[in-house]
């Protein structure tokens, strides 16, 4: 299958996708990234945010990860992360919660809270918003 490329998605508690697709595009650290059959070798780390795989018809399935690494091999695109979901399965009731308690973290002042692990979170919630705001989007509910 020259024209598509092997993809897997895997998260630390089991593998989310492993299927052909058109292009793959990832949150790469520097900025979004597009993989197409015959890409060139590479790793690169991931930030938190959608990954998509574009199938040959032209269908799209989308997928959030917390971060990871992206590696491209000959024929072969290998997502790792440590959380990685279907973004049709994100919790949006609590993704809001969770964002609402990182950010109440974040602003207290009077805590002592790890400012970095807070920073942290508050980028994870808003990222998987982010993804279900474009999957809305794609659907036509948005």
């Amino acid at each position: 299958m020259a024209d598509t490329i092997q993809v897997g998605i895997v998260s630390a508690e089991k593998e989310i996708f492993s299927g052909h697709a058109a292009m793959v595009f990832a949150p790469a650290k520097l900025g979004e990234v597009g993989i197409a059959p015959g890409h060139s070798p590479f790793i690169t780390p991931l930030g938190p945010g959608e990954v998509r795989v574009k199938h040959g018809d032209g269908h799209e399935e989308a997928f959030y990860v917390s971060g990871g690494i992206l590696e491209v091999q000959p024929g072969m695109v290998t997502v790792l992360s440590d959380t990685a979901v279907r973004a049709e399965d994100l919790d949006e009731a609590a993704v809001l919660k969770a964002k609402e308690d990182a950010e109440r973290q974040f602003h207290d002042h009077e805590a002592r809270v790890d400012y970095a692990i807070a920073q942290a979170q508050l980028a994870e919630t808003v990222a998987q918003l982010q993804t279900i705001q474009r999957l809305r989007r794609r659907a036509g509910r948005g």
